[in-house]
């Protein structure tokens, strides 16, 4: 069976199809429609090798880069589109082996600039107003161009220095053309394969497909630098650029200029003079508070988006790609990292099987021995070998292996903690990232206990217990009902009457205590409002003689209930030692 192929396209499912081949997934490739497509006589059209911005390398062949740097470039070559699409894959470590994770995960962002008049026409289009109108001053010459947009630094009539980020023109027809492309291949993989049965692409073309529409659309990221700003504001030596309300659209971004030098393009006298332990920590801290507090992440901190800033600051830009993590996750990979970095192998390889997904093969004694002995292999590393982004994209391959599929979110983690593993490194080659995740954990924790207690939850806690208050009186009624009208039973299996009869006999008196103690307390707050002569403090006497009556019958309940634990507890560890004897074997 073929697939269903828009004519318009073919030279595209040509391209995918090559590559898929190329780089070794020929099991993903049905022959019956892909040798239709060879009959064509075309050049290739994924070259061997490029360069950055399309041009051809400078005598690099094939075979002097390695396959996963190959796969980069090759993807580079095809279009912004799959420029994207290799940047989400290196999020996938349920899909690529580690080293084309990581060779994904430097694929740099960069094109051909923008003729300065598309430039032009884009702004004077979504702000409404010529770009001599709006700012005092528009650099003709981009700071960089990337495969969605470019960014040009302007001036504003304030004379406040912007970074304008514009967007490509037709970039998202293009975009919407390649993705239709894609999501019939998968279609078609899911249906006629084993490897698409087993990854779903189609739901993975999906997922990009979300991804990379809010990446194009520029007020999302406005409102992500927002949100960024806001959860970093306490951590100084972390800056996050402030968007420009007034000029910002769907295809225009203008925000706050950062004046600095990108962390990979600083020299070595440079890095000398640069205090470069602080920087690291802070940055670490940063990005573990976006994680593990505020469950919204910066997803993509690759070095060429985190620059140093003439004031000694580090900044982070380009929040096209984030990432949202929620409550129950976030703790998950909280105590998950906080096992890793103490090489507490087994609760690594417990919290792991928690938070992953069985597959039909998943064999839980191999993935325990696997994980345990994989965190423990790291301990006793040198400080520049330790990198945890690798240990977790690590452990979400041999999960894989063993039948278990990590959430998506812990290879986002991982991937960002490995691009600020190098980071951190570029600025201080003793940073130890181990080191750092235990001295932060403590205000972490300090921080997220805090984040519970916001005003919103203790109101709805509030909530509950009045509901619960309200519902009681009615709820013992009913209890009291039943235990009179014999109303109540109990199941049980295997267990000895009497002591049953003698635990419910106390229950039943424990909640009797209750509702005595519960009705001198009403009735005492009733009296409080009758006028007498006799009077206690100053207060009617006799609703201060029963609040004391429920405040003694209150604490020799207590008193009676911790007795009564205490000596059975006795019981049954004495009943435990006399059994011990008879039960041990004879010779």
């Amino acid at each position: 069976m073929a697939i269903t192929m828009n004519p318009k396209r073919i030279k595209r499912y040509r391209d995918i199809g090559r590559l898929l081949v190329k780089y070794g997934r020929k099991d993903l490739v049905n022959r019956s429609w892909f040798d239709h497509l060879e009959d064509e006589e075309t050049p290739p059209a994924v070259p061997t090798a490029t360069a950055k911005n399309g041009v051809p390398g400078a005598g690099v062949k094939t075979d002097e880069r390695s396959k996963p740097e190959q796969l980069a470039d090759d993807l580079e070559a095809m279009g912004p589109t799959f420029v994207k699409v290799g940047q989400f894959l290196s999020t996938r470590a349920d899909f690529l082996p580690p080293e084309y994770l990581e060779a994904l995960a430097r694929l740099q962002d960069q094109a051909q600039p923008i003729p300065f008049a598309e430039v032009e026409r884009t702004v004077t289009e979504e702000l409404g107003a010529r770009i001599s109108k709006a700012f005092l001053s528009f650099e003709v010459t981009p700071l960089a161009s990337a495969s969605l947009g470019q960014v040009h630094r302007a001036e504003l009539r304030s004379g406040a220095l912007v970074a304008v980020k514009v967007q490509r023109p037709d970039i998202r027809e293009i975009i919407s053309d390649d993705l239709d492309t894609l999501a019939d291949i998968a279609s078609f993989l899911d249906k006629h394969t084993e490897a698409g049965r087993r990854y779903d692409f189609g739901a993975m073309v999906e997922e990009f497909r979300k991804s990379l529409l809010l990446e194009l659309d520029y007020r999302q990221e406005a409102r992500n630098l927002d949100t960024l700003n806001e959860n970093l504001s306490e951590i100084d030596l972390v800056v996050v650029p402030s968007p420009v309300p007034d000029y910002v659209t769907s295809r225009v971004l203008t925000m706050e200029f950062i004046c600095g030098r990108k962390v990979t393009a600083l020299g070595p006298l440079a890095r000398m003079d640069l205090d470069g332990a602080p920087l690291s920590e802070a940055l670490c801290r940063a990005y573990l508070k976006q994680i593990l507090v505020d469950g919204f992440f910066h997803a993509d901190p690759h070095p060429g988006n985190v620059f140093v800033t003439q004031d000694g600051r580090i900044a982070l830009l380009d929040l096209g790609m984030v990432g949202r993590l929620a409550p129950s996750m976030q703790e998950s990979l909280l105590k998950l990292l906080l096992a890793i970095s103490e090489g507490r192998g087994e609760d690594a390889a417990e919290l792991a099987i928690r938070i992953g997904e069985p597959l039909p093969d998943f064999d839980e004694t191999r993935t325990r021995r696997e994980l345990a002995e994989m965190v423990l292999a790291n301990q006793g590393q040198r400080v520049e070998d330790i990198q945890i982004g690798r240990t977790m994209l690590e452990l979400s391959r041999i999960g894989l292996e063993c039948g278990i599929r990590m959430p998506r979110e812990l290879t986002m983690l991982a991937k960002a903690l490995l691009n600020i593993d190098q980071v951190a490194r570029a600025l201080d080659k003793h940073f130890d990232p181990n080191a750092s995740i235990r001295r932060n954990a403590g205000s972490i924790m300090r921080k997220r206990t805090l984040k519970s207690l916001s005003p919103g939850k203790v109101f709805a806690g509030m909530l509950e217990v009045q509901e619960f208050v309200e519902k009681l009186p009615n709820r013992l009624n009913r209890l009291i009902d039943n235990v009179t009208h014999n109303r109540v039973r109990v199941k049980v299996d295997a267990i000895d009457e009497v002591l049953l009869m003698e635990g419910l006999q106390k229950i039943a008196n424990r909640i009797t205590f209750g509702v005595v103690i519960a009705a001198l307390i009403i009735g005492a707050a009733l009296l409080m409002r009758i006028e007498t002569r006799f009077r206690i403090l100053g207060y009617p006497g006799l609703a201060i003689l029963l609040f004391l009556g429920a405040a003694i019958t209150g604490f020799g309940l207590v008193a009676n209930i911790v007795v009564t634990d205490i000596r059975s507890r006795r019981e049954r560890v004495d009943r435990l030692q006399y059994q011990k004897p008879h039960n041990a074997p004879t010779t």
